[in-house]
């Protein structure tokens, strides 16, 4: 009874937990470094080289999300919140604090109000601001894989969709209030996701409860996600093709809010549905029970391609180690350390990119209005990818047996052949190339959680993927400091270090070419080893939404 009367509360479901979640992942605003680091460069007068080690303190922090899945864990252990003082809340208000602190400590450095900091300080300035990010995704994404088991790919997908293209949500909210000034949007990203945060953070919460057809309702999440995708990609070649008045950019602006607030109806909907099919659950499932004694079991042995039986002692041997596995029984597998090494060459070659797409435009005679759209369209191709790939992830597995390590290593050739057309260097590449590995990085954001979660178990998920994660900033420093700002800094020229034309980066994405291959090996090899096991995950699945 006391489920069902929180279920009927409206703002105690975990549907408005999931709403919550997506506009607290909305406002982080990530990927939009490129937009305020040319007026970081130049107040600080740094080189390429420093502004890429500043950058590496940015992706650092966004990265290392253990200590956010540790105190997750803790605040959330068996679901008790420590008496009523602990929740997923915790962990949002413990990145709104390091979110504020961060980025106002940085724009006051950059508009002079305090002294010229160290870059070390400057780097613990950008580490804070963006390690809220790994505090708010934490705490999102392991709540709703726990509110959606059966769903995790498109949850995870969903969820780190959201966030990949708050980036492009942030520049319209900037072109429209910040009028083109990068310190402004400094502050607002001080400002705007800690307001959020705070005062979205008590609605996430973990529900217990399971529905059978989730899957319907959230996949209504994506559907949106792609809508509000489509219109900031249609808004942004409005804006190039004509020159827009300031109302009509409010109007377009005001639209976007719309979209972004219709999720709110499909949890409304979803909640008013999941009412009427619990009272028709509990009436019928004595009789039931009595007609269907032996339908699950039986289900339960059949894969859904007809491989043949499943020895079902192995399968109650397996799965509840793998539900219980931590941090430390992780690391002593070959295929944490294989995850941890795709991981590194995709996503670290993707943030290279990302990080120094200002001088990238800038040697190849792109404006700075064409950067900035550039950076908006990374922002929705790495959303397209996570969204995307999530749900197909899910699909793939539940209709055809097709394991997620498979699609990495898919996405890692994609994003390979996408290094590879940045170093082309002809005329409109940065466009075509943004969209190969915008996708495959936005992708891996999706697959890389849900693997962890599958392999290792949901109880130290946050923990786990965050320390996955951290590959991420390895690969950063690898390829944005001593590959790309190397380079880069070897071919510039004059007092302002600058270099123009194709060779000034065409060596560097030659190389993290090479090594997005090497991590697509890496996933092949996980993709081997892991494929038994998946068979065991996909009966488990099927186990579960058919009771």
């Amino acid at each position: 009874m006391d489920k069902l009367r929180t279920r009927t509360s409206f703002t105690s479901s975990k549907w408005i937990a999931t709403v919550a979640s997506l506009w607290i992942q909305c406002s982080c605003g990530v990927d939009t470094f490129s937009i305020y680091s040319s007026v970081l460069k130049s107040s600080q007068g740094y080189d390429q080289s420093t502004l890429d080690t500043v950058a590496v303190f940015k992706d650092t922090g966004g990265n290392a999300g253990v200590l956010a899945g540790l105190l997750y864990s803790a605040v959330t252990h068996n679901n008790n919140y420590c008496g009523g003082f602990g929740g997923p809340w915790v962990v949002h208000l413990a990145g709104a604090i390091q979110n504020f602190l961060g980025f106002f400590m940085m724009w006051a450095a950059v508009v002079g109000l305090i002294k010229r900091p160290p870059v070390a300080v400057m780097g613990l300035f950008i580490f804070l601001s963006t390690h809220a990010s790994a505090f708010f995704t934490t705490a999102n994404v392991v709540t709703g894989v726990q509110n959606f088991p059966q769903s995790g790919g498109t949850i995870v997908g969903v969820m780190k969709g959201f966030l990949g293209i708050s980036g492009a949500i942030m520049v319209q909210v900037y072109n429209i209030f910040c009028e083109g000034k990068p310190s402004n949007c400094i502050l607002m990203l001080a400002l705007l996701p800690t307001f959020v945060s705070i005062v979205l953070m008590f609605f996430v919460r973990i529900y217990e409860a399971n529905i059978v057809d989730d899957v319907k309702q959230l996949n209504s999440f994506p559907i949106v996600a792609l809508i509000i995708a489509g219109y900031l990609m249609i808004t942004l070649l409005l804006k190039n093709i004509f020159s827009l008045p300031l109302w009509a950019h409010i109007i377009m602006f005001i639209f976007m809010l719309l979209l972004l607030a219709s999720p709110l109806g499909i949890a409304i909907k979803a909640q008013l549905e999941d009412s009427k099919r619990l009272s028709q659950m509990f009436s019928s499932e004595s009789n039931h029970s009595k007609e269907n004694p032996a339908k699950d079991t039986l289900a339960y042995h059949e894969l859904p391609d007809g491989e043949g039986q499943v020895n079902a002692a192995l399968d109650d041997k397996i799965l509840p180690y793998e539900e219980s596995m931590n941090l430390l029984q992780a690391l002593r597998t070959i295929n944490f350390f294989l995850l941890f090494l795709a991981t590194v060459c995709g996503m670290g070659s993707g943030l290279a990119v990302i990080n120094n797409f200002s001088q990238i435009g800038r040697s190849l005679h792109y404006t700075a209005v064409e950067v900035d759209n550039l950076v908006s369209l990374w922002s929705i191709w790495n959303f397209v990818g996570r969204i995307g790939v999530g749900y197909l992830s899910d699909y793939l597995l539940h209709t055809r047996g097709w394991t997620r390590p498979l699609l990495m290593s898919i996405s890692l050739a994609a994003m390979t052949t996408g290094h590879i057309v940045f170093a082309s260097g002809f005329p409109g590449i940065l466009y075509i190339g943004s969209i190969l590995v915008g996708i495959c990085y936005g992708s891996l954001w999706s697959l890389m959680p849900t693997i962890t979660s599958e392999i290792f178990g949901v109880r130290h998920m946050g923990t786990i993927f965050n320390a996955i994660g951290l590959a991420c900033p390895i690969g950063s420093y690898i390829f944005s400091v001593r590959v790309v700002g190397y380079i880069y800094d070897m071919q510039a020229t004059g007092e302002d270090h600058s270099c123009f034309g194709t060779h000034c980066f065409m060596l560097s994405f030659l190389i993290m070419a090479s090594l997005a291959l090497l991590g697509c090996l890496a996933a092949i090899a996980l993709f081997f080893r892991t494929r038994r096991f998946y068979q065991l995950v996909v009966i488990r699945r099927l186990k579960h939404s058919l009771r």
